[in-house]
């Protein structure tokens, strides 16, 4: 009959062989014969015998297996990395890296407690600290940060109540150019081999204006030329005869925003229409981004137009398709930074 291997035996079973065997030893018994008792080697014997002689009983007890789980990192060692992640970028702790990756949260940890980590264990790490891998959205280092806050603290709210007070609707608003050589989106192909999407080599370009609301009402307007005063002028006469509320316009502080023609025929038309500006360099506080995402994406990036006019056209059926669907608009203003920094708002947002 095979004997069985006492490898394969659980841990307390282990640890009954090796006591045994060292008691049977020490009875006198030779090793070898120990050895062919118990079946196991007449080093794992000698082995056992050395262990007894130094550590006594204790020395014999099973170990626990395989991976300790043990957290090498004190708690206010992880509290200090999780503070430092999400407030500090690591060209600012002076890593050499534009972006927090398992790598440089290795190098931070080496850095503040010379406590050398895998890669692995930081990204197991990371996972229990709630961080996830993601696509960085951009803040222009222009944008200053307290003219932000007073926008955001007081003239935003100063907005909304007025225009809660005299039952106005609030657009907010933006400009966009697409261009025939935009492409976005991923198209699957054998390996090692890129795909191949024939397009015209001709460049042209259309231009769009356009404003929404929380409540999925969206005004748009296509056009060819320039951005211009009289093209700002024209959209905001048609925003204007289309809303049957006044409305209160917010857009960013493109000069064409402020031109001398804009300003004077908005004191024109003051008790019809109110535009207010965004802080500078500060794109993600305004839902129309998400928008423009989403025409470049659908209408332009994936949809090949051969010329200007095609473009055109499926600029025109995208955007009329958006305008019948108001559910989908009023989730432009679920982007998380119109959500963290709006989140007080009421329904005139």
């Amino acid at each position: 009959m095979k004997q069985q291997d006492a490898r394969s035996l659980s841990p307390l079973a282990q640890q009954a062989v090796r006591q045994r065997a060292v008691t049977t030893v020490l009875n006198g018994t030779s090793r070898a014969k120990a050895a062919e008792l118990f079946g196991v080697s007449r080093q794992a014997i000698y082995n056992w015998m050395r262990a007894y002689h130094k550590g006594g009983q204790k020395a014999l007890v099973s170990k626990r297996r395989g991976h300790r789980g043990h957290i090498r990192l004190k708690p206010w060692q992880a509290a200090l990395t999780v503070r430092l992640i999400t407030d500090k970028l690591p060209d600012q702790l002076k890593l050499p890296f534009a972006l927090w990756t398992r790598e440089a949260v290795a190098q931070l940890i080496e850095q503040k407690f010379d406590l050398r980590l895998s890669v692995m264990t930081v990204g197991r790490y990371l996972k229990r600290w709630g961080f996830t891998p993601q696509k960085p959205a951009r803040r222009a280092t222009e944008q200053n940060q307290a003219e932000v806050d007073v926008w955001l603290r007081e003239q935003y709210p100063a907005i909304r109540r007025q225009a809660a007070r005299e039952k106005a609707s609030i657009y907010w608003g933006d400009e966009m150019g697409v261009r025939s050589d935009h492409q976005t989106g991923r198209s699957y192909g054998r390996k090692g081999k890129t795909p191949v999407i024939p397009s015209t080599g001709k460049r042209f370009s259309c231009n769009m204006i356009s404003a929404i609301t929380n409540r999925g009402a969206l005004k748009f307007m296509i056009f060819r030329e320039h951005f211009t005063a009289e093209v700002f002028i024209e959209y905001l006469d048609r925003l204007v005869k289309s809303s049957q509320q006044k409305v209160y316009l917010i857009v960013d502080n493109h000069r064409v925003h402020r031109a001398k023609k804009v300003q004077i025929w908005l004191g024109e038309h003051a008790p019809e229409i109110v535009v207010h500006y965004l802080p500078r360099y500060s794109p993600e506080l305004n839902p129309d981004e998400y928008l423009n995402n989403d025409v470049k994406s659908n209408a332009v990036g994936r949809k090949r137009a051969k010329d200007e006019d095609e473009m055109f056209c499926n600029l025109l059926d995208h955007m009329n398709e958006r305008q019948s669907r108001p559910e989908l608009i009023q989730n432009f203003f679920c982007g998380a930074f119109v959500v963290c920094r709006l989140k007080h708002s009421c329904p005139y947002v």
